[in-house]
């Protein structure tokens, strides 16, 4: 007997999570490269700071999206 296969809350728990990780995953990369440009144009100490002061609060909360993503991921596998 063959089993349809049918779109769950878990499954949709699981699509949401991973969006929220690659959405995270973008938002970490986006950092990397701004932090490595700002590096390599050899900026004086005081406009490094204001980069990196920008770019700290941004890197925290793409950390927070990703794990968030990750946590929604693991639930839905657990429940599904």
């Amino acid at each position: 007997m063959e089993q349809e296969a049918s779109f769950t809350l878990f499954d949709g728990l699981i699509w949401a999570g991973a969006s929220l990780s690659l959405l995270g995953l973008i938002g970490l990369l986006w950092c990397i490269v701004t932090v490595w440009r700002a590096r390599r144009a050899k900026l004086p100490d005081e406009e490094m700071r204001a980069v990196m002061s920008r770019v700290l609060p941004r890197n925290m909360g793409a950390l927070f999206v990703s794990v968030i993503g990750l946590m929604l991921v693991i639930v839905g596998i657990f429940l599904g």
